[in-house]
Formats: C-alpha cells, structure tokens, sequence
C-alpha cells in the first residue's frame, strides 16, 4: 500500500512565528479593503482577496527558501582563476518592512574566489531569495554578502545595490526617480582599493 508523499516543512526565518491560514489573509484583505472605504462584495472586488494572497505568496516566497542550498554545490576545479568573478543587473524585487511597499532596482554581485566557484545562476537565486523577504536595502545586501562570504570562503565579496523605493515615491515626500545605493565590501575588496574601484567601475559602466 503506498503512502501519500509528505510536503515538505516550510523554512522560515523566525521559527517563533505560526503562520495563519489561508483563510484567515483572505479575511485579512477582506478587512483592508473595508478599511479602505470600499465594499469588499462589489462584482469588481470579489476575487481581490485571493489575489492579493497569491500575490503574497509568489512576493514572500524567500521565507520558503534557503540560500545554503543555492550555494551548496560548487565546483572546485578552477585552473588556477583567482579573479573578480561579477554579475552585472540582476534584478531587485522587494518590499520594505516599514511601508510594504516596493522597491525596485539592480545588484551587483562579485566575489574572488579561492578553491571553489558556484553556478552563476545561484549567485542571482540568491539575491532573489533575500529580497522576497520584508526587507530594508541595507540589510538585504549585508545578507547577500554574508551568505557568500560563509558558503565560498572567498577572497572577498563586492555587493552593490541601486533601488527605487516607492515608499518615497508614491507615498510621503512623492520625490520620484530618486535612488538609494548601498554597497558592502569583504576581504580583499575592503582592504584594496584599486579592486574596489575597478569593481565600481565595472558594476556601473
């Protein structure tokens, strides 16, 4: 007799935290919508809480996911490359903590590596993983460059991120097309500043 496949046990960041049904965030948005001053009954607005849940869940799905395991397989046969290794415009999607709102922009992702080098891909899955999370842009790059720093042991690690909030563009001070860089520097990158330089050189040329 075979036995029904168990789904997997979510990952999450705080293990304190029980997370509520699905049917308790569609009431949730029920409410909002109500709050807002609409009628959540209306023909236009029926569907809305069950999007706005599937939404979360695909903008949130970095609380399922693990970059341990993004930077798990590597490979170490190297031939000696001991330089800069950079992706250029990955794509940022995230939202602040503070507001819920998006923010949008691009990483700069480089690390020298020492033994070992991971599939480019991963490198990008890892940004990804870290901003569908409730995030500010400080710590995400902080927590881009510690995740690489601990799974590749490399040389050092350049992150670089540029974003658009529109916690400010939308809402508050309504100041548009302004952008926030932050930046996070290990290693040899930290204590060499032609290395640092060429790799900002490189990031926004």
């Amino acid at each position: 007799m075979s036995s029904k496949p168990v789904a997997p046990a979510l990952v999450s960041v705080n293990d304190s935290v029980t997370r509520p049904s699905r049917e308790e965030a569609l009431r949730a948005v029920r409410t909002l919508l109500a709050w807002a001053g609409d009628n959540p009954d209306r023909e236009g607005l029926k569907d809305t809480p069950k999007r706005v849940v599937d939404a979360y869940a695909e903008w949130f799905e970095g609380y399922d996911a693990d970059p341990a395991v993004e930077l798990s397989r590597t490979f170490e046969d190297v031939q000696g490359y001991d330089d800069m290794v950079l992706l250029r415009d990955i794509e940022v999607e995230s939202h602040c903590e503070h507001h819920m709102a998006p923010f949008l922009g691009k990483a700069y992702v480089a690390y020298i590596p020492t033994e070992k080098v991971v599939g480019i891909s991963k490198l990008a899955r890892v940004v990804e993983i870290f901003a569908k999370r409730l995030q500010t842009q400080e710590v995400l790059t902080n927590q881009i460059a510690e995740a690489i720093e601990t799974h590749l042991a490399p040389a050092g690690v350049a992150i670089l991120i540029d974003a658009e909030h529109q916690c400010m563009t939308t809402r508050g001070v309504h100041h548009r097309h302004v952008t926030t860089l932050t930046t996070r520097f290990t290693g040899v990158f930290k204590t060499d500043a032609a290395l640092k330089d060429r790799f900002l050189h490189l990031a926004r040329g």
